[in-house]
């Protein structure tokens, strides 16, 4: 795999589209286009995924080792953020990532953001 070189941080909220909505929202797959200052962009290819189920801040010691240990590797209710590093159509590679905490009672579902862009 090659190495990238992260060239722009934004960290900013954008919206996704998936042709089949996932099965368990979740834990959602790389979604098809996100939605970005407007704009559609399109998501020609995921270049690799992967998970973070680390527990920060004061949580981080609310939970027993044993079971802090299950939860490193399969998250726990509303912890984690599912990365997702992908090509788009207009050939930029950017890292985006679902964030599955709980943001208040009217954001229960979590929250996509775009994370940067690579060269």
């Amino acid at each position: 795999m090659p190495d990238y070189t992260p060239i722009h941080f934004f960290d900013e909220h954008i919206e996704v589209i998936f042709n089949t909505p996932p099965v368990h929202e979740k834990s959602p797959p790389c979604p098809n286009s996100i939605i970005w200052n407007g704009k559609t962009i399109h998501i020609v290819e995921s270049l690799s995924e992967w998970t973070d189920f680390t527990w920060r801040g004061k949580m981080a010691n609310n939970m027993r080792p044993e079971h802090a240990a299950v939860a490193s590797t399969r998250g726990s209710l509303n912890v984690g953020r599912f990365y997702f590093r992908v090509k788009v159509d207009s050939g930029q590679i950017f890292d985006i990532y679902y964030d599955r905490a709980m943001k208040g009672v009217d954001k229960r579902k979590g929250e996509w953001f775009l994370y940067r862009e690579l060269e």
